[in-house]
């Protein structure tokens, strides 16, 4: 069978793919995009019912369309993300094709460019585009067999307490999805036991103005690397019910039992570590560094921002955080079910090119791979702690084509050079 010929071939159509697309397209590169479901897929089906975006509709979108069924302060629900995409994609005119799986991606022998083995059969690509994003393949820690009597399930896989057993829930994971699942649990009536970890807990707002605005114009968007020790530290902030800071105090207040990082099972009873009250310390030293750097921002540029001190009350510390609980034999506090909200690891299985380390990681520069005519897109820090965002993959994309246009100027001065040699 014949090979379709396309200059660029971009794998994915999530927000990384659509962002690539109009960038390509500004330049005036060829282009396909393919995308194995529909257009931003996972924002659809791997998230749980009433999921929002953690950002504002101000903030977490493109810069060449707003939201139209949203005011700015607002948060978009899943499914007003994935049809914001859906309808990016039509305004520019995006040459995506869905239904379209991408089985192997292989560097052409004796010719420039990659043989791209697909569902509906072959391409030739000068260049590929991996942008499938860091959220592919969900984490569950081998911890608790599957063997044990609870329901184990990823959040990839949660959609509503109604389809949990009856029982009390542990979850695990205190970032913003599993703040945001234990909570919405506990308001069903069951008893939630919250797994805690290291975390970054910033202010919904502070002074009139979203987290979104203050990491923006302190620069912490920009930062270009995480802190030494903190390349894994989720971010715990919540857009539901209209947007709030995560409060762990509250949590427990509301009847929330938090426990510190999941550690060990043996023989039905699950073991936690010793560092429930220290990973609650940092995230409240990280809240309030937040707000230090805030009001100092305030006073430098003298900006008429109201004060707001009770920000940095504190509630009191509840039992569970005094006197922690090390274990918790799941049969005796009725658990029947565990939630594991740990994340997701990369899958580029399809990708068979020289471009990962030992561990399966791309090996990159700001996307721009060690494998030539390879890019990727949507990397957490890819160029910034922004990148894995809406609005930071946008930039980032913009940056991959420009790469992909240089390296197109350059194979285009030396077929010019070839002409006029009669080569």
């Amino acid at each position: 069978m014949t090979s379709q010929e396309v200059e660029v071939l971009v794998v994915g159509a999530g927000q990384a793919g659509v962002a690539m697309s109009e960038h390509l397209s500004d330049r005036g590169i060829h282009h396909v995009v393919l995308e194995r479901h529909r257009i931003a897929e996972r924002w659809r089906t791997m998230r749980w019912d009433s999921l929002v975006a953690n950002g504002p509709a101000w903030h977490d979108r493109f810069p060449g369309l707003e939201f139209s069924d949203l005011r700015p302060g607002e948060f978009a629900s899943k499914e007003q993300v994935a049809d914001y995409f859906a309808a990016y994609a039509e305004k520019i005119g995006a040459p995506i094709r869905c239904g379209v799986e991408v089985a192997s991606v292989r560097r052409n022998t004796g010719a420039p460019g990659f043989q791209v083995e697909t569902s509906e059969g072959s391409y030739n690509a000068r260049y590929v585009v991996a942008a499938t994003g860091p959220f592919q393949r969900p984490v569950i820690p081998a911890v608790v067999p599957g063997s044990a009597a609870v329901q184990q399930l990823h959040s990839s896989s949660y959609r509503n307490p109604h389809q949990l057993p009856e029982g009390a829930v542990l979850v695990v994971g205190a970032g913003s999805s599993g703040v945001q699942i234990a909570a919405e649990i506990q308001r069903s009536g069951r008893q939630v036991y919250l797994s805690v970890g290291p975390h970054d807990r910033p202010p919904r707002s502070y002074r009139g103005r979203d987290f979104c605005w203050w990491l923006g114009v302190l620069g912490l968007w920009d930062a270009s690397t995480p802190p030494q020790g903190a390349e894994h530290v989720t971010i715990a902030v919540s857009g539901a019910d209209g947007g709030h800071t995560v409060d762990f105090r509250e949590l427990a207040e509301q009847g929330i039992t938090l426990v510190g990082r999941t550690e060990a099972y043996d023989g039905g009873t699950v073991r936690f570590a010793d560092d429930l009250r220290k990973n609650v310390a940092n995230g409240d030293a990280h809240y309030l560094q937040l707000l230090d750097e805030a009001d100092a921002y305030v006073e430098r540029n003298g900006l008429d921002l109201p004060e707001e001190p009770e920000a940095r009350a504190m509630r009191p510390d509840p039992e569970c955080l005094k006197n922690p609980l090390q274990e918790l034999d799941l049969e005796a506090a009725g658990v029947a079910s565990i939630i594991w909200a740990t994340g997701f690891v990369q899958d580029y299985s399809w990708l068979e090119v020289d471009a990962f380390d030992d561990r399966g990681r791309p090996l990159q520069q700001r996307g721009v791979s060690s494998e030539p005519g390879i890019y990727f897109l949507g990397l957490p820090w890819q160029s910034r702690r922004g990148s894995s965002f809406i609005w930071g993959v946008w930039h980032d994309a913009k940056y991959v084509a420009d790469q992909i246009a240089i390296q197109r100027s350059y194979l285009a001065h030396n077929e010019q050079e070839m002409l006029v040699a009669g080569v």
